[in-house]
């Protein structure tokens, strides 16, 4: 393999991708702009982005490995995903719309109380770095082992371009990008999936050579339990991640934070499927790998099928996938930081200019710990492990109550308090402390069903509790005051800040059209270096370049005046 060529195409690729997001650093006028995009997002492109947000190159590592050795049930996994996005979309979303809150970090303060939003605000930023820096991990090692660069320094730089457009940008930044990410990451996986199948000797010599249950749609460790649990999870993780709030409360209406939700959810109907089939071929073509081996089934398949060029065009969507994942991250811990932290507690009459310089500042500060955390992960363990542990461990006990709380007037922050820390308490118990003090394991699904389940199950016992004793939250009476008295001092947008919205909105869409316009120029060139797959590449380019009118008509219609 060439790995000129392919470093050549990740260097221009991400240099590009990052002067887009230069290109907004004018745009961010004040907190609601710059991480909220002026609550005038188009649904459209936050569910792209809420889509691209989701996932990043731990998806092939860690699900590319389940789809290795257990087959189908890989994409079983991933559809839970689907039905948290609809139930999401249906309940939550336009919920958490209606609060008018900028992060869900604030309301958590108004809702729940300052304790409860300090003790949760400083758990969500460590889990959030420590996530991201496994999946900064997890692309970096892909790509200096495809490319033979030393790990360290990879880390690094692909951290930092992943920073620095979050930090000058905004939302609007992350968003065109994430955009722009999704187009190259979907171009690479379409490309690859017919080289692998002629390689593995044509569809019919794949279907004839799987094991038996390859195809079964739960497999393995993985069960119905797990499954079950699974959905479950995801409800409360894309319904309460505070990364994905902000998706929900930067658009302009709640009906338009559901359409947000049932994107992402119509889009992780048919992904999954695009994205394991390469994995599954893999098994097929080479069915030796075991272990932590397993974990570099896609990368193989890809270096196996893939000429000089496209190599680095699929790197560079499992890179910019990743990216995408962690500049949410980056975007949503600095904005809890600025408003909440600083804002809300050190400086409360900080004027815009110096909160967009906090903002900038914590963005770096974030980025640079996150990229630290990827640099001690190969002394941690497996990725799918590591991903399945922290989701197991933590995510019932932080994002369940704030959901309930979106719908109970009898939920206190003092319960809140007791049921996260209990939670926490017995996961860690049964997932870290009795496996090495007694040897006591949970199953796979069994650890998901607990970590899950006993929150949910307390907080209605809890409930019911709250409703026998005819008691309502003083939380939630103060709540309803601060959202009456914001709403009566709620001015209307002053006509030059609708023109700067407009403005935002105008000019996103201008350097979405023209990117997707040079994203097909560098396909095209691409296709002609390429020694097989040009036509694939072409077309894909082709494709891209059309589809580059759509935002440019659409920016048309914003009439600025």
């Amino acid at each position: 393999m060439n790995t000129s060529i392919d470093t050549y195409v990740i260097v221009i690729f991400s240099v590009f991708i990052m002067l887009v997001g230069f290109q907004f650093s004018r745009t961010g006028r004040n907190l609601k702009s710059f991480f909220a995009g002026g609550e005038a997002v188009p649904w459209f492109i936050g569910g792209l982005s809420l889509f691209m947000s989701f996932f990043s190159a731990g998806t092939f590592v860690a699900w590319g490995s389940i789809a290795y050795k257990y087959g189908w049930v890989a994409i079983t996994i991933q559809w839970t995903m689907c039905i948290g996005g609809l139930i999401t979309g249906l309940l939550i979303a336009p919920k958490w719309k209606a609060t008018g809150n900028l992060t869900a970090a604030e309301f958590i303060k108004e809702r729940l109380g300052d304790k409860v939003q300090k003790s949760f605000i400083y758990i969500f930023m460590l889990v959030s770095l420590f996530i991201k820096g496994s999946v900064l991990y997890s692309v970096s090692r892909l790509v200096s082992s495809s490319l033979g660069l030393p790990l360290m320094p990879s880390t690094m730089v692909l951290g930092i371009f992943m920073i620095a457009y979050t930090a000058v940008g905004g939302l609007w930044a992350v968003m065109v990008t994430d955009i722009l990410q999704f187009v190259i990451l979907t171009a690479a996986v379409f490309i690859i999936i017919p080289l692998a199948f002629s390689e593995a000797g044509g569809v019919n010599t794949f279907f004839s050579r799987v094991p038996d249950n390859f195809f079964n749609v739960v497999n393995g460790e993985y069960t119905w339990g797990f499954i079950l649990a699974f959905a479950l999870y995801h409800i409360f993780y894309i319904g309460g991640n505070w990364t994905f709030v902000q998706r929900f409360t930067s658009v302009d209406s709640s009906k338009s934070a559901s359409k947000v939700a049932f994107l992402f959810a119509g889009l992780y109907i048919i992904s999954p499927v695009l994205w394991m089939i390469p994995p599954m071929i893999y098994k097929t073509i080479n069915p030796s790998l075991q272990g932590l081996e397993t974990e570099n089934a896609y990368l193989m398949v890809c270096k196996q099928v893939l000429p000089a060029g496209l190599m680095g065009l699929m790197l560079t969507g499992m890179y910019f996938s990743t990216s995408a994942s962690a500049n949410t991250a980056l975007n949503v811990v600095s904005a809890v930081f600025t408003n909440d932290i600083y804002k809300g507690s050190f400086n409360p009459r900080a004027t815009d200019r110096k909160l967009m310089q906090v903002a900038r500042l914590s963005s770096w500060l974030f980025g640079l710990g996150m990229i630290g955390i990827a640099l001690i992960v190969p002394y941690i363990g497996g990725i799918v492990e590591l991903t399945l542990s922290i989701g197991a461990i933590t995510g019932g006990p932080l994002l369940a109550p704030p959901i309930w709380a979106l719908f109970s007037k009898r939920l206190t922050g003092k319960a809140t308090i007791y049921i996260t820390l209990i939670s926490l308490a017995v996961n860690l118990l049964f997932k870290i402390i009795l496996p090495f003090t007694s040897g006591l394991k949970l199953s796979r699904a069994n650890e998901m069903l607990l970590g899950v389940l006993l929150p949910f199950v307390m907080l209605i016992i809890y409930e019911a509790y709250a409703r026998y004793k005819g008691k309502i939250s003083d939380e939630y009476i103060d709540f309803l005051k601060r959202k009456k008295e914001r709403k009566e001092e709620a001015v209307e947008v002053s006509e030059e800040e609708a023109f700067e919205i407009k403005k935002q909105n105008k000019f996103g869409m201008n350097v979405i059209s023209f990117s997707l316009f040079f994203i097909a120029l560098l396909l095209f060139i691409l296709s002609t270096i390429t020694i097989k797959g040009g036509g694939m590449v072409a077309g894909i380019a082709t494709l891209i370049l059309f589809s580059s009118a759509i935002p440019f008509y659409k920016a048309k219609k914003i009439a600025i005046v």
